[in-house]
């Protein structure tokens, strides 16, 4: 048998690995995404209610602020049960797109540039490089369609406002914001946006690749499904920590109108953003939402990685 044959007689994960791994981590992020999406709406809503700056600008009236289980319980009496998922689609494309890049480059990474070896603890400052570069590459990437997700999730919004609907669907919204803003628009809110997801995955991939192998190496576990669970749930946690004051930032300027260049009516930028939302609400606005975003992470990394650790499993990829 030739060498060309033999490699068309491999399996195709061997054949493609790095396609293989990509394929299998957006598979997983899709089922985690529906899974957890209600959540995700309600932090979306949760870090735009109350902004100083659009109350400032005569954009919106003051309204009452809502905690989590008002603001979840209010989409679905006031707008329908259906709304909670307002957004899913381009949510789902996001993360084909920004998992499948962030795991497969945080495995090349860890493996080929950083050098773990099979076995051996594996230093937390290289974890933390490996994570910060995989979740800033993955999200630049990923960042016109979370754009989109998030301008959808405010649609529901605007209609008990009054204000007419921007968006027929998410092919429209994508168009409408291509063309207002060109392509430059599409990566509205992209820094802030890099920003967050750097600081996310020094939590999640960097926190479950951490616990995971120190876990293997130092205690009687195994690599099964207790394992894969303790791993997340110590890595939602901590993503949640690290990541909500930027998905704060990044939600708001998503969110913002603009003119006809596509710049922001309200922040110039992340840091005006962050400046003048300490200023005008405190600190703690900052943290606003954090606990349905908590509340998801938890959930999210479970069903992620006990789904993405079977596939691979089932495919005959190794463990992550």
């Amino acid at each position: 048998m030739s060498p060309a044959e033999e490699e068309r007689s491999l399996p195709f994960p061997e054949r493609w690995p790095r396609a293989s791994k990509f394929a299998l981590s957006a598979c997983a992020a899709a089922v985690a995404e529906l899974v957890t999406f209600p959540l995700d709406l309600t932090k979306t809503r949760l870090q735009i209610q109350g902004e100083a700056a659009v109350r400032r600008d005569g954009a919106g009236p003051a309204v009452p602020y809502r905690g989590m289980l008002r603001t979840a319980a209010g989409i679905a009496q006031e707008e329908g049960v259906r709304k909670l998922w307002q957004g899913a689609t381009p949510a789902v494309y996001r993360h084909i797109v920004y998992t499948g890049v962030r795991m497969v480059t945080y495995e090349h990474l860890r493996d080929s540039v950083l050098g773990r070896a099979e076995g051996e603890s594996f230093p937390l400052w290289k974890a933390v490089i490996g994570g910060v570069s995989a979740g800033a590459i993955g999200q630049f990437f990923a960042s016109p369609t979370d754009l989109v997700k998030v301008q959808m999730q405010m649609e529901g919004k605007r209609k008990l406002e009054g204000k007419p609907l921007r968006f027929r669907g998410m092919h429209h919204a994508f168009l409408k914001i291509l063309s207002e803003g060109g392509v430059r628009g599409l990566w509205a809110g992209w820094v802030p946006n890099v920003q967050r997801a750097a600081l996310v995955n020094m939590g999640d991939l960097t926190t479950y690749d951490t616990v995971k192998h120190f876990l293997l190496l130092n205690t009687p576990l195994v690599d099964n499904s207790v394992t894969h669970s303790v791993s997340s749930a110590c890595s939602g946690l901590v993503a949640a920590v690290l990541g909500t004051p930027a998905d704060v930032v990044k939600t708001r300027i998503m969110n913002q109108p603009r003119d006809k260049q596509g710049r922001g009516l309200l922040y110039k930028s992340s840091m005006d953003c962050l400046i003048q939302t300490v200023q005008g609400e405190g600190f703690m606005s900052l943290y606003k939402g954090f606990t349905p975003t908590w509340m998801r992470m938890a959930p999210w990394s479970l069903v992620f990685w006990l789904t993405y650790e079977q596939i691979r499993r089932l495919c005959g990829v190794t463990s992550f």
